[in-house]
């Protein structure tokens, strides 16, 4: 497994507003940045990985290298989009990130999104290029949005930058694939050892993250799943869970109207009188009934000592709460 420190270097310049790519040039780049993250942590749990930006008044170091990802997703909800990027002068700050680590047997590597005009010309490049490959930093470069205008340029930096087939270019045309599926089967997640666990053609592994490896990234990705089929089901599925709710409503509403010590009595007499029956009493009829209404009154009308007569009882199987009738009795008891 390659021991490795890697900065991402993300274009936050003007251009990545549009939305060539899903859903747009921006948003991405950091879901490619996460991606990549677990690519590299994967690999070996002792590899680092950093983020900045290379575009507004200067290039500018977000996260040093960590094993922590989420310093990596706190720094990408607050990248403002603004301005050129300047793609040497911020390959050159990662240099000197990566001449920081704490860690000095890791490998260096660069990986920088190059979504705009690139304002450097090809000369500059490859000096560049040069610098790095002496200061044994490979550079792997993800060309987007203007990859037609660009290619020439990057692929002469590569080629300077190039050690024993250690950088890599991938273009990626606009489209509706995402930038992480492609880079999935490039050679900058491949890299020299293959893919990383779970991440071979998806290894096998339900969003291609193997749980065992990432358990919270499995988890989230998959309760992100059910939460989008919901809501594409939404529709259906809320008018029958509305359905539910009345016919459970209708059945609740007698007790959760509360009963009153009127009510509490009659079952009670109910319940007693069921159980000194000698017999039990079975109902059948070949009429069908409707919502029970029928079996109960004939229920009740076999039971001995019910009077099917009493206003309570009757206030009781017609779904009324009984509370009006006791009232007008206990007022006419006071008097």
């Amino acid at each position: 497994m390659v021991l490795e420190a890697t900065v991402l270097v993300l274009d936050n310049s003007e251009w990545m507003r549009n939305g060539d790519y899903t859903p747009t040039r921006m948003e991405a780049q950091a879901d490619a940045v996460t991606f990549l993250f677990n690519a590299k942590t994967q690999t070996n749990p002792e590899n680092t990985v950093g983020l900045m930006t290379m575009a507004g008044k200067s290039p500018e170091v977000l996260v040093t290298l960590t094993p922590d990802i989420g310093k990596i997703l706190t720094a990408l909800h607050h990248i403002a989009i603004t301005g050129k990027s300047n793609l040497s002068t911020g390959v050159q700050i990662a240099q000197l990130a990566l001449k920081h680590r704490q860690n000095k047997h890791q490998k260096q590597r660069i990986i920088v999104f190059v979504g705009s005009p690139l304002a450097e010309d090809e000369k500059t490049l490859v000096r560049l290029g040069k610098k790095l490959k002496k200061n044994n930093v490979a550079v792997d470069i993800i060309n987007f949005g203007e990859e037609a205008e660009n290619t020439a340029k990057l692929e002469a930096f590569i080629v300077a930058v190039n050690s024993s087939d250690n950088s890599h270019l991938v273009s990626i045309p606009p489209g509706p694939h995402i930038l992480s599926d492609i880079l999935l089967s490039s050679p900058i997640v491949a890299g020299e050892d293959g893919a990383p666990p779970g991440f071979a053609s998806g290894g096998g592994f339900e969003f291609g993250v193997d749980p065992n490896l990432d358990p919270e990234l499995a988890l989230a990705l998959r309760i992100s799943m059910e939460e989008e089929r919901a809501r594409q089901g939404g529709g259906a599925e809320g008018a029958a869970g509305g359905d539910a709710m009345q016919v459970d409503a209708a059945y609740s509403a007698p007790v959760g109207a509360g009963a009153s010590d009127e009510d509490d009595d009659l079952a009670q007499a109910l319940a007693m009188s069921m159980g000194q029956q000698n017999e039990p009493t079975s109902m059948e009829t070949d009429q069908p009934t409707q919502g029970g209404a029928v079996d109960l009154n004939s229920i009740l009308g076999s039971l001995p000592g019910v009077n099917m007569d009493d206003p309570r009882l009757r206030a009781a199987l017609s779904g009324n709460d009984g509370k009006e009738a006791p009232k007008e009795e206990d007022k006419n008891k006071k008097k």
